[in-house]
């Protein structure tokens, strides 16, 4: 979610075309299950088409969307960043991140999404309204995605998907906005060896993250060797990413991607990602089910709470490898 610290000297890396799982949720149960298994096993990402969000919500909140980034940056600061609420422009978080991108970050309890909606649109009960509406739908799909996954690994599906569900779910909603990059020398721009970066390397700290955009490319996932895999931007279709938690909740089964998103220098419109992060009421206890446990596979990480994870989170640079510091010995 934020900028990586900058390394020096400058490496050079390593970019590669593969084709990333696009799985049809239309399909046979069994089939959807198993596919979307080894995809979190193998990259920790996969898409989703024929997922059952209308298209007229997402078009609805994007349109919602643009509204608000095309007003002057003085209008948009009136929706200051509050620990780390509302809008930001270039500088992400808390410790000190940066990228070229301006975004607004929600909660989504409905008292949150009011209160904020009066400050961002002109029409605050129709911009709250779908917010409301596309964080309910997408948050349905979350959990669909979870109750699969959750049957794929052998283990009860309300053991996932009531960690959203759960009326103190403590999830976010985030609309990036990746104006045009004209400027891509390193003096002007936030620069990751060569290329200008929009949001730097990192992982998602929650449990499953759901992004959707609208058609422009950007979006990248980190492989284990080192390789950076760009993702083709297909609107009708949802990006999963496996989220940190989830990772400790399979006993590091399925793998937390790392990824980023580089500066829209390329395109002849703006880029737009809304994101949707499925987390947990801040006092439940993360740790590994019995049932995916073995006496070969002890437990990688010791239990910790979300709201320790999230301060531990806020605490440090979100390019770094957050996990590490819950690893057992």
């Amino acid at each position: 979610m934020v900028v990586a610290t900058q390394m020096s000297p400058i490496r050079v890396e390593k970019i590669r075309e593969i084709k990333i799982p696009t799985i049809d949720l239309s399909g046979k149960e069994s089939q959807v299950s198993k596919l979307i298994v080894e995809a979190c096993e193998e990259y920790g990402f996969f898409n989703v088409i024929n997922h059952g969000v209308p298209h007229h919500i997402i078009q609805t909140m994007e349109d919602e969307s643009f509204d608000f980034f095309r007003k002057p940056l003085s209008e948009k600061q009136r929706v200051g960043l509050t620990k780390p609420f509302g809008y930001g422009n270039k500088n992400i978080g808390l410790s000190g991140d940066t990228g070229e991108l301006e975004y607004l970050l929600l909660q989504t309890n409905q008292n949150a999404i009011d209160h904020t909606s009066k400050l961002v649109s002109n029409s605050p009960s129709k911009f709250s309204s779908t917010v409301s509406r596309y964080v309910e739908v997408v948050r349905g799909l979350a959990c669909e995605i979870l109750g699969v996954m959750a049957k794929g690994i052998g283990v009860p599906p309300s053991l996932f998907t009531t960690l959203l569900t759960d009326h103190d779910s403590d999830s976010l909603f985030r609309l990036n906005h990746y104006p045009l990059v004209t400027d891509t020398s390193s003096s002007s721009s936030f620069h990751h060896g060569n290329a200008p970066i929009g949001f730097g390397e990192h992982s998602d700290p929650q449990i499953l993250t759901l992004l959707t955009s609208n058609g422009v490319p950007g979006l990248q996932i980190l492989l284990g060797n080192g390789v950076w895999v760009p993702v083709n931007s297909d609107p009708k279709a949802f990006c999963v990413i496996v989220g940190d938690l989830l990772q400790v909740m399979t006993n590091g089964r399925f793998k937390s991607v790392r990824h980023r998103a580089m500066a829209n220098t390329s395109s002849r419109e703006c880029r737009l990602s809304m994101v949707f992060f499925g987390g947990p009421p801040p006092q439940t206890i993360i740790t590994c089910p019995p049932q995916l446990l073995k006496p070969n596979k002890p437990p990688l990480y010791k239990p910790f709470t979300w709201a320790e994870y999230k301060s531990h989170t806020y605490a440090h640079r979100l390019g770094e490898t957050r996990l590490d510091h819950f690893k057992l010995p």
